[in-house]
């Protein structure tokens, strides 16, 4: 997995707690809802990634 996509994957997921947390502190379903489906596709990314290492190596 390249630095670069390592990046990415975790930017997905911090951005992600961030929307999810501040749509609990306003009371917003949505914005919540969208910051799990952030984190969650930050988490897939990763494990994809970390499948094609174990392919490669």
């Amino acid at each position: 997995m390249s630095t670069g996509d390592k990046l990415q994957n975790t930017g997905d997921k911090i951005k992600g707690a961030v929307k999810e947390a501040a749509g609990k502190a306003v009371g917003n379903e949505r914005l919540e809802a969208e910051g799990k489906a952030d984190r969650v596709k930050g988490d897939l990314k990763q494990a994809g990634e970390h499948v094609k290492d174990a392919f490669k190596g």
